[in-house]
């Protein structure tokens, strides 16, 4: 069995940071794997753990700066690595989720995975919507938001528990190969050991291009772009008193009745 795990290096933004044309400046961000695909990880070498024969290969999408953020996923675990970049993906400004989608399917095709895992949703964008898009390439039966996992192999099916909107929750199985879109606290990701840091050096991470995959510039179309970024101004006010405790008391009791907040 083979389970195939989608992973993103997301970029943390210090709480005081310029703007560089169209993106945060680089020497304001820092880099680690994105929080929903650690999750994903986990439950992806548990699975391995707990049952015989089972490869996990974790596949992204980012430039070499990103292979750190790849062996930590390896020496969590993970049998090997795939990374898509090339120069035609260097000079894209913007990858929609429909690239995205494509690169990953492209690499799925060739991996023939029995699941796919993917986390729910990335911290830098947001969309939640990488992991479906992806079962619609691959035409695999998916399940998103899944908070619970009890994988029948030999029974193909993948019997999950997942959010849906309005705090109800839903219990299916999914046939497989299927995708599944992991959230987080399904489980409790570890930390790397120092000997699975090591080991994760020696482990294969493989890069492919877009030719590798059969593909060509005209995948990183995408009907959206960007146009400008800025950091939005502030809509709220905030009043700050200087002193002790027994000099200020009277003057927040003065706003707050002011406000309505108390009476008299």
């Amino acid at each position: 069995m083979k389970i195939l795990v989608t992973v993103k290096e997301v970029a943390e933004v210090e709480d005081e940071f310029q703007i560089s044309g169209l993106d945060v400046d680089e020497s304001y961000l820092e880099y680690d794997l994105n929080e929903w695909d650690d999750y994903a990880v986990e439950e992806a070498v548990q699975t391995s753990e707990e049952n015989d024969d089972v490869e996990v290969v974790t596949v992204t999408i980012g430039p070499e700066r990103a292979e750190e953020t790849v062996r930590m996923a390896l020496a969590k675990g993970a049998d090997r690595a795939v990374r898509v970049w090339d120069d035609a993906l260097e000079g894209a400004e913007y990858l929609s989720v429909e690239a995205k989608a494509e690169l990953l399917a492209a690499v799925a095709e060739e991996e023939e995975p029995d699941l796919v895992f993917s986390g729910v949703q990335a911290a830098d964008d947001s969309n939640g919507a990488t992991g479906v898009a992806l079962a619609n390439k691959l035409d695999m039966e998916w399940a998103a938001v899944v908070n619970t996992l009890d994988l029948d192999i030999e029974g193909e099916v993948a019997h999950v528990h997942r959010e849906l909107e309005g705090g109800i929750e839903e219990l299916t199985d999914v046939q497989t190969p299927a995708v599944l879109t992991i959230q987080s606290g399904i489980n409790e990701p570890r930390y790397a050991s120092l000997r699975g840091i090591r080991q994760a050096q020696q482990k294969p991470l493989d890069v492919h291009g877009l030719g590798d995959l059969g593909l060509d510039e005209s995948t990183l179309d995408a009907d959206i772009e960007r146009t400008s970024m800025y950091e939005p101004e502030s809509e709220g006010d905030a009043t700050l008193w200087e002193g002790s405790a027994e000099e200020t008391a009277g003057e927040l009791a003065d706003f707050l009745r002011e406000k309505g907040v108390v009476e008299g």
